[in-house]
């Protein structure tokens, strides 16, 4: 970018990861989008929308400005300034990908403002390396559902769009930080439950193939590497798995470190669930989500499209 006149758009979609058995290798992209609207400045300003962004610095201390400088800075660029009106419909340490999404935006920023012309590998490799796992980074560089495996050497991931099912999330008011909710995890398994959890992890992946919800649904709840040793932390999961399963949902799954919990149903079947969700949940926000597969995407903004945005008005 060399205008200062010029405005990009970034939009970053949100992610669940794990669907149960895909522990730290599975996410799907979701339909919550954090939002950058940028111009090149004379220094760094972030101005915050919403109530979700104000609470982070508002100048190059911000972590999306420090992911994208350094991320220019593996490329030995250095990026202009920028002012960043940003905005994000994800709730922070719920369990939806809240930190990748950052990352991700950060990437995008610095592909944008450096024109490093990244491809998606390199953005999800970027990513995954700041992230430590491709799951929810993965997801909000591609859309869709991601399989991934990240290792210091290289990132493997492969995404498809998802049609057909329904997801409903079971928000909670509560944060529950990935820190502590990694704290419970033990430390090795045995080779029984490896073996088990790697297969109710293979099978679920051939059910969303094969667009077998109700094998998925059941994978979901056959985890042996993370729910099992979570459930103190999240006490809600055991009772929003019976409510699913009363109201003929498919299944349901800790979102990523929780403590939101994803519910899969049909689209026949989505709406009594949604209700039964929401009665039964009442402190609790309870949302259907969409499924985006499409994930991350930038744009050099029109001069109508710069007209047309609110927040520039006021």
């Amino acid at each position: 970018m060399n205008a200062e006149s010029e405005m990009f758009l970034i939009r970053v979609p949100a992610s669940t990861a794990n669907l149960g058995p895909g522990f730290d290798s599975i996410g799907l992209a979701l339909g919550l989008y954090l939002e950058i609207h940028g111009s090149l400045s004379d220094h760094w300003e972030v101005v915050p929308l919403s109530e979700e962004m104000s609470v982070f610095p508002r100048d190059d201390r911000n972590y999306i400005v420090q992911i994208a400088k350094e991320t220019a800075a593996s490329y030995g660029k250095e990026l202009s300034p920028c002012r960043l009106f940003v905005s994000s419909e994800i709730p922070l340490a719920r369990g939806l990908g809240s930190s990748a999404s950052a990352i991700v935006a950060g990437i995008e920023l610095a592909n944008i403002v450096g024109e490093l012309h990244l491809s998606n590998e390199e953005k999800n490799r970027h990513a995954s390396l700041f992230e430590g796992h491709p799951d929810n980074a993965g997801a909000s560089v591609y859309g869709g559902l991601v399989v991934g495996l990240h290792t210091e050497e290289r990132t493997d991931v492969v995404s498809f769009p998802i049609e057909g099912v329904k997801v409903i999330a079971v928000i909670p008011h509560f944060e529950l930080l990935t820190e502590d909710s990694r704290n419970v995890l033990p430390n090795s398994l045995s080779y029984k439950d490896a073996i088990s959890g790697s297969a109710a992890a293979n099978v679920m992946l051939a059910g969303v193939l094969s667009k077998d919800w109700k094998l998925v649904g059941e994978m979901m709840q056959s985890d042996r590497f993370h729910q099992p040793y979570r459930a103190e932390l999240v006490p809600h999961l055991a009772l929003i798995e019976e409510v699913v399963h009363n109201e003929g949902g498919f299944g349901a799954a800790l979102s990523g470190a929780g403590p939101t919990v994803l519910c899969l149903a049909s689209p026949e079947k989505s709406e009594g669930l949604l209700t039964g969700l929401k009665d039964r949940f009442p402190e609790f926000h309870v949302k259907e989500l969409e499924i985006d597969n499409d994930g991350s995407y930038t744009a050099i903004l029109s001069e109508q499209e710069k007209k047309e945005l609110k927040f520039l008005k006021s």
